[in-house]
Order: C-alpha cells, then sequence, then structure tokens
C-alpha cells in the first residue's frame, strides 16, 4: 500500500479521536492522507438516521472525498461512522473504526477498536484495547528528552512530572481538589522537584491553589500563559509522572513511558468509565493511585500505547502488503 491516498484518515473536530486516528495509522508505517470532515447541523442526528451516507457533512468536505479512493478508511468516534460507510459504499474499502460507532452498520467495519473500560461490545471485528491509541512513540520521547534534558538539569532528581487536567462536562476540578493533589505531590517529590503542566481545562482558581503548594525546587509550566510545553520532556525524562485521571488519552500517554504512573482521581470525581480504565490500569500493572501521603515506590513497567495493538490487528486482518 504505498500509493498515498490508499490510507485515508478521517480527521473531525474531535481533536482527541484525530489523535488517536493518527496514532494508529503513523504505527502501521505507511504513507497516508488526512481528509478534514466537518459538520453541518444534520449531523447531529442519530446515526440510525444518518445511515451510510454524507447527510451532516459540510459541501467543503464533501468535495474531497471522491475518486481515487483509498483501501483503508481510519476514522473514530460516532459521528464519522457513516463517511466511512458512505466511502465503503463507493469503493470498497477496508474500515477501521475507533471506539463503537453506535447502533446502525456495525457490521460494515472490518475492524471495531473499542477500550475495554467501555464494555459491552463483542464480535469477531471488534477488538478491545486498554487505554486509547495515541502518538506518543519512543523516537518523539528520545526527541523530547533531547530538547529538556538542560532545561530539567538544574533541579535535584528524583524529577516528579505532575500533568493537571480540570474541569469537564460533568465534573469540577476546584481549587480545594488542586491543593490536595500539590500536597500529595510534594509528598511523593519529597527531596526532588515537581515538574507540572497544566492544560487549557485547568481553571484560573485551581491553577494558583496547586502552585500555591507546591514548594520550590519545581518547573512550572502554565497552560494559559504559553509558552514551551514541557509536557513530551516530562513523559521522557521523569523518573515518575503524576497524572489527573479526567482525560483518557492524559493518562494513556502518561503511560507509554517506562516510569512509575499515579493517577489522581478522588472517589466519586471521574465518571464511571474513567474510574473502569484505571482499574484496568492497576490490574494490569501500568499505574496505581496516588496515595494520600507516601514516597515514591520502584516500579516500571512496559510502555502502553493501543495504537500498535490496533495496526498490529490492521495487518493480520486486513493485509496491506
Amino acid at each position: 500500500m504505498s500509493d498515498p491516498a490508499a490510507i485515508w484518515v478521517l480527521a473531525d473536530d474531535r481533536a482527541g479521536n484525530v489523535g488517536q486516528c493518527l496514532g494508529v495509522a503513523e504505527a502501521l508505517g505507511r504513507p497516508f492522507v488526512v481528509k478534514d470532515i466537518r459538520y453541518a447541523p444534520l449531523a447531529r442526528l442519530p446515526n440510525l438516521v444518518r445511515g451510510a451516507g454524507l447527510m451532516g457533512v459540510a459541501q467543503e468536505s464533501r468535495d474531497q472525498l471522491v475518486a481515487p479512493w483509498p483501501r483503508l478508511v481510519v476514522a473514530a468516534g460516532r459521528r464519522t461512522a457513516p463517511v466511512a460507510r458512505w466511502i465503503k459504499r463507493q469503493s470498497g474499502a477496508r474500515l477501521v473504526q475507533i471506539m463503537d460507532p453506535g447502533p446502525g452498520g456495525r457490521a460494515d467495519f472490518d475492524l471495531l477498536a473499542v477500550p475495554r473500560h467501555d464494555g459491552g461490545l463483542h464480535g469477531a471485528n471488534v477488538l478491545e484495547m486498554t487505554g486509547a491509541p495515541h502518538r506518543v512513540t519512543p523516537a518523539k520521547l528520545a526527541e523530547a528528552a533531547r530538547v529538556w534534558q538542560d532545561r530539567f538539569a538544574p533541579l535535584p532528581r528524583p524529577w516528579v512530572g505532575l500533568i493537571v487536567g480540570g474541569d469537564t462536562r460533568k465534573r469540577p476540578f476546584s481549587a480545594d481538589m488542586a491543593a490536595d493533589l500539590g500536597r500529595r505531590v510534594a509528598a511523593l517529590a519529597q527531596g526532588g522537584s515537581v515538574l507540572v503542566t497544566t492544560s487549557r481545562r485547568t481553571s484560573p482558581a485551581a491553577e494558583a491553589a496547586l502552585f500555591a503548594v507546591l514548594p520550590e525546587p519545581r518547573l512550572i509550566h502554565s497552560w494559559a500563559k504559553g509558552g514551551d510545553n514541557p509536557y513530551f520532556g516530562l513523559l521522557a525524562l521523569c523518573d515518575a509522572l503524576v497524572v489527573t485521571g479526567d482525560s483518557v488519552s492524559m493518562v494513556s500517554e502518561s503511560c507509554a513511558s517506562s516510569a512509575p504512573v499515579y493517577i489522581y482521581a478522588p472517589f466519586g470525581w471521574v465518571v464511571a468509565k474513567h474510574a473502569h480504565l484505571h482499574a484496568d490500569l492497576y490490574a494490569r500493572g501500568y499505574a496505581k493511585p496516588l496515595p494520600d501521603n507516601g514516597g515514591l515506590e520502584s516500579w516500571a513497567h512496559p510502555p502502553l500505547n493501543a495504537a500498535l495493538d490496533v495496526a498490529a490487528a490492521i495487518e493480520k486482518l486486513l493485509p496491506c502488503g
């Protein structure tokens, strides 16, 4: 499959979904093209209504979906599923969908790569994944290590990386929670340094409460203030990582490091499927809950990236020779 048009990645307005698709496409190690999918209001309709068609797809995106057709389509999420099925109708392309596309047309997909923590979907075309596919590769981590090593070097070790999310649609990340997180991480890093990066969902109040309790020596990056984000440097270089449990992507990417990973997810804060993911990661040895007050433990785990599992399944089930 050397033709760049042989693989299409459907990229819509959900950045997390797109990142998962790109992770899989890159793991295949073959050329691919990205087809931007933008939506019109009818995209809100259920897929049972949209069927295998372009209902709800903006005209500028429709104009891209023309021959030469791909042999393989990689997409993610509910709203791209009718588009992928329509492409199959035109071309006979094989379809790989990340996450359950919902009722109606599941049998059209040659591979459904679904998170194990979502549960409930089984079948000959279903691959269960631990976590979410992502784009954090050994090569990317090696480059990040080269970029950030000198910047981190003045800080005493151990280096504890702290990756902070924030409010979600259903769960706030309060200033009190942020302060609790900061105190726990400070205890974990005793004698060393905390290196922290926040995200666009970290509220100003939560960020201020967190920074107020993190002692020196430290390195802090505020997403709101911009500048070089050390995120990949933390993944590449830190002796341990702490990540808030509100983001499947952040948790999965943290586990791409072989360093110990601790998840901060107080009881009742995260939604059920995130709690199921955390339990799966704990059971498989990829992560541990962040202790209330304790020092670092010495343990390691193999790097986690479901994109490699999906790519291997594609090569096995859908030979690209």
